[in-house]
């Protein structure tokens, strides 16, 4: 009995571990563009995409979801935005969702904070907004916000190293700054299948 007992506990833990749910690796990137997204700043999302995983698709431009406006602000919740492209997206498939208007969350005290981007960490579902971006570097900000939050979506946190993608914005845009993934980042999105040179 005695020595079968680290035997039981190996297998529970063996089981415990397996039961997690994480994203698999290798997930179908499935970009969802709103009707106010220009076609050409779509088209550059998926072409930087493709590069990174072959199994990159654009779904057919919807509205944002009605639900999802915050009049008292203007603006759309970023949160419920998720809540609907979740619908679309399964579990090896992660759907970013594309638009230009003006999007916020809850942060810790503050009940409607403007960001740039939003991706549940792992998730299936992430929105990105040009609206909080440089218009002389939108194109190049768009790819890397991107980045960012599907990088979210694979369970990544936010990364304290300055030149890292995976920045945490802090309220600001730092995009110009930030170059590639980190070793460590960069490592962890290769185990999930991503081709990154």
């Amino acid at each position: 009995m005695k020595v079968r007992l680290p035997l039981v506990v190996f297998t529970i833990l063996l089981l415990a571990i397996s039961c997690r749910k994480l994203p698999p690796a290798n997930r179908v990137f499935v970009i969802q563009p709103f009707t106010d997204m220009p076609p050409s700043q779509v088209t550059s999302v998926y072409e930087m995409l493709k590069k990174i995983n072959p199994k990159t698709f654009i779904r057919k431009t919807i509205p944002l979801p009605e639900s999802s406006f915050y009049s008292l602000r203007n603006r759309y919740r970023a949160d419920s935005i998720i809540k609907y492209l979740d619908h679309f997206a399964s579990t090896d498939t992660v759907i970013i969702g594309l638009t230009s208007k003006d999007i916020s969350t809850t942060k810790g005290n503050i009940n409607d904070w403007g960001v740039m981007g939003l991706g549940n960490e792992p998730g299936n579902a992430c929105i990105v907004s040009t609206y909080r971006l440089s218009k002389t570097n939108l194109s190049s900000q768009l790819n890397k916000l991107a980045l960012h939050e599907l990088g979210h979506t694979q369970g990544l946190p936010h990364c304290n190293k300055n030149y890292c993608f995976m920045r945490d914005a802090e309220g600001g845009n730092h995009f110009d700054e930030e170059t590639v993934f980190c070793q460590s980042c960069k490592s962890f999105l290769e185990s999930k299948g991503w081709l990154l040179r």
